[in-house]
């Protein structure tokens, strides 16, 4: 951390509503994301969590005309999905809110006026392909024709998906309109750029130079985007869903979803904070207070928007607080294949919560432990069994149960007095101590997988405590009951440690634990 800061804001990748949520999107994202906001209530930091749905763009469009449908009937499907599965999932946001509400529209209408009145865009005018048919200009994804590299049919003019290549519209062969199916024809059309090349100089000092501790891959692909150089990038597009260009003449025009996006971080704070100021204060304070650190959790394939697009953004505006952190993941692939939400190769989240009734914690536990937190991993379900049944049955469920089994058989469920302590008791005792300052160090710097680990070896300790200890065999002889007493005492006490440590993990579990323990 390189300040210390009153408060920390925490952001999440706004799910793009085509379709559900998968594990992909929850191991890159949403679980580290939980588990670092859960940690700081733990210790009592004031904190924010903010999430919601990205609902504007090409992908749902095209979803829209496919079903027979208009846009807003699916984002209102798939929003709702979601911010369903999330809350059913434990994943603990402040507000989950979406890009379409009209709160979004005026902020993020706002933002780009006072952007374009500063003079902080260039415009520029250029040709794109039009459906005459359809009267409307064709977003690359709405363009398909003949790869002119590998020659298959249905290749869309940004990429072909059979042979991966990045394609423009214009290299496609006997390129078609997706909408009408008739041959598109070039036409001029305007619209508003953010010179990024403007702003490369000071971003390449704040990052570079001032964020040495951000995570390597993050740091990597910021370097190597600086090093191409930047050029200027189109904030808006022609298309009839998402927010209007708040300018005369602009009709057809919206903004482009990349640049709407992420202003919806600030739009849902500013209705959680309008909805609940007496909680959380003003929104201002989350966002333009040099006093807040702000923390945004995405996958890698939002590593440029977050730490150079949106940043840029936000100084050309000029009030804003830039991000301190962006812990960003790599990918989660599924049984050794890429998850592809086209394909249907995925685990959705809320096909889980039905199949898998009151397992929240088991896919938290497994997404965490495999998290991909420097280099793409891999789900597996036979590792998912295993991490179930040898660590967290065999190991956590089997300490704590052991545990309050013998204080019920010995002492009534009461816990029993602490007479003196052996040299091995206050070893123990001192364990904890030495474990909680390893897992708040490994929390504060974004290493999740290795604080489970930390917090999972609390429990491998108090299972060779007990095996050590034998409190079952000294019951034999009625004079052993202090010694009993004592032992147990001290297992209670790794189990109320537990019920603390796996709390940002597995909340679930640790709020039964904690009930057990009347805690």
């Amino acid at each position: 951390m390189s300040k210390n800061f009153k408060r920390t804001n925490v952001t999440t990748a706004l799910p793009y509503v085509n379709g559900p949520v998968h594990i992909g999107h929850l191991a890159g994202v949403y679980v580290p994301a939980d588990i670092y906001v859960r940690y700081l209530r733990l210790k009592n930091e004031e904190v924010v969590f903010i999430g919601g749905s990205d609902e504007h763009g090409i992908p749902i469009t095209l979803k829209a005309s496919k079903e027979g449908v208009t846009p807003q009937d699916i984002v209102d499907r798939y929003h709702e999905i979601i911010k369903k599965s999330f809350e059913d999932f434990g994943i603990s946001f402040d507000i989950y809110s979406r890009t379409s509400s009209k709160i979004h529209h005026a902020m993020a209408s706002d933002f780009f006026k006072k952007l374009y009145d500063k003079g902080e865009f260039i415009e520029q005018t250029s040709e794109q392909y039009y459906d005459e048919e359809a009267k409307q200009f064709l977003a690359d994804r709405y363009i398909t024709g003949t790869c002119p590299h590998c020659q298959s049919e249905g290749a869309y003019g940004d990429q072909c998906e059979k042979c991966g290549t990045s394609l423009s519209p214009t290299d496609l062969i006997n390129p078609k309109s997706e909408i009408s199916g008739s041959k598109p024809v070039m036409r001029e059309t305007k619209h508003w750029y953010l010179p990024l090349d403007k702003h490369e100089n000071w971003l390449r000092e704040w990052i570079l130079e001032n964020h040495k501790e951000w995570k390597t891959n993050v740091y990597g692909q910021c370097k190597s985007w600086l090093d191409m150089g930047l050029q200027p990038r189109a904030v808006s597009r022609d298309l009839n869903w998402g927010v209007p260009v708040p300018l005369p003449n602009a009709e057809g025009k919206v903004l482009y979803v990349w640049f709407d996006a992420p202003i919806g971080y600030i739009s849902n704070t500013k209705e959680l904070c309008d909805n609940q100021n007496d909680k959380f204060g003003t929104w201002e304070k989350w966002w333009k207070d040099e006093d807040t650190r702000l923390v945004h959790f995405i996958g890698k394939d939002n590593i440029v928007f977050h730490c150079i697009v949106f940043p840029a953004m936000l100084k050309a505006e000029g009030s804003y607080i830039l991000p301190d952190n962006v812990p960003a993941n790599e990918f989660l692939n599924l049984e050794g294949k890429k998850i592809s939400t086209s394909k249907n190769w995925a685990v959705w989240l809320h096909e889980y919560l039905v199949d898998f009734p009151d397992k929240q914690d088991v896919l938290r536990y497994v997404l965490t432990a495999n998290a991909p937190e420097t280099k793409d991993n891999d789900f597996t379900w036979k590792d998912f069994q295993q991490r179930n049944n040898s660590e967290l049955v065999a190991i956590y469920g089997n300490f704590v149960n052991r545990t309050l089994v013998l204080t019920q058989k010995y002492f009534g469920g009461k816990v029993p007095e602490r007479a003196e302590l052996t040299d091995y008791d206050k070893e123990v005792l001192n364990e904890i101590v030495n474990l909680k300052s390893k897992i708040v160090n490994l929390l504060d710097t974004f290493h999740f997988r290795e604080a489970l680990k930390e917090a999972m070896n609390l429990a491998r300790i108090g299972n060779k405590y007990l095996a050590d200890t034998e409190p079952w065999k000294l019951a034999k002889d009625k004079a052993n009951m202090q010694r009993i007493g004592t032992i147990l005492n001290v297992a209670l006490q790794l189990c109320a440690n537990l019920s603390i440590a796996f709390e940002p993990f597995l909340p679930f579990s640790s709020g039964k634990l904690r009930g057990m323990l009347n805690m």
